[in-house]
């Protein structure tokens, strides 16, 4: 499948990020590489393939980004506050930097969704529910949604608007934001099989915090046999593209 490769200096983090193009024209989607990945992840396992009806007929445009995780949530060894604040600061790259520019790229005006699977799940949503003011739906694939996942007992203001079960638990009820999230589309699912364990436990307590607020999202639990890997996310991702195309 034909795509572009493409770089965008970041001001906010004071490096050249990639980025690859799926599609010439439809509806924007974000796509966020799974843990410590590439932009060219989403190709090299052959994600734009199950859904290349949508991107041949200019329904949808993928705009695949790069990461920075190695430097955020997977450095272990690193300093916690930095590795929090280099992660709040690659949040305002997509947000005020990558997604003006997906937007102008794109052309047609239409807000766009975010997606992702895995590590890529968690950016997808945070991304989302951070800024429903930009994005109007989310794809959400065996995300881990709870920041102790990565960083243990630490947390500080950073971190914390990063720690999705957080930051949602203490949303009041009468935020603006909750009839926006009502008027997007939230599609949010993990499978039950291996290494689905964290995305089980993460997604349930999301699924009861949206029921406390009042947020209504298709969150779906997928079989027992249904595994923490591609081959599943090559099935979901299409399955659940259709439900908002």
């Amino acid at each position: 499948m034909e795509y572009r490769c493409h770089s965008q200096y970041s001001r906010i983090l004071d490096r050249e990020l990639p980025f690859v193009v799926f599609g010439h024209t439809g509806k924007p989607v974000m796509v966020f590489p799974t843990q410590n990945g590439r932009c060219t992840d989403f190709h090299e396992f052959h994600m734009p393939e199950t859904v290349a009806e949508h991107i041949e007929a200019g329904r949808v445009q993928l705009f695949c980004v790069d990461s920075i995780d190695r430097e955020t949530w997977s450095d272990k060894e690193g300093d916690k506050g930095r590795r929090a604040w280099l992660q709040e600061l690659w949040f305002r790259y997509c947000t005020e930097e990558f997604t003006p520019l997906m937007l102008q790229m794109n052309g047609t005006r239409q807000a766009p969704l975010t997606m992702g699977c895995s590590m890529g799940a968690t950016h997808a949503l945070n991304t989302f529910l951070r800024r429903p003011d930009l994005f109007d739906g989310v794809i959400a694939l065996s995300g881990a949604y709870d920041a102790r996942y990565f960083f243990g007992d630490y947390m500080d203001s950073n971190l914390y608007n990063n720690s999705i079960v957080d930051y949602m638990a203490g949303l009041a009820l009468d935020h603006t934001y909750i009839p926006m999230f009502n008027a997007r589309a939230i599609y949010i699912c993990t499978g039950q099989g291996a290494w689905e364990e964290e995305m089980i436990r993460t997604t349930t307590m999301v699924r009861n915090i949206f029921e406390e607020k009042g947020i209504h999202a298709f969150i779906d639990f997928w079989g027992h046999d249904v595994d923490h890997d591609w081959p599943w996310w090559r099935r979901q991702f299409p399955y659940f593209l259709n439900k908002i195309l």
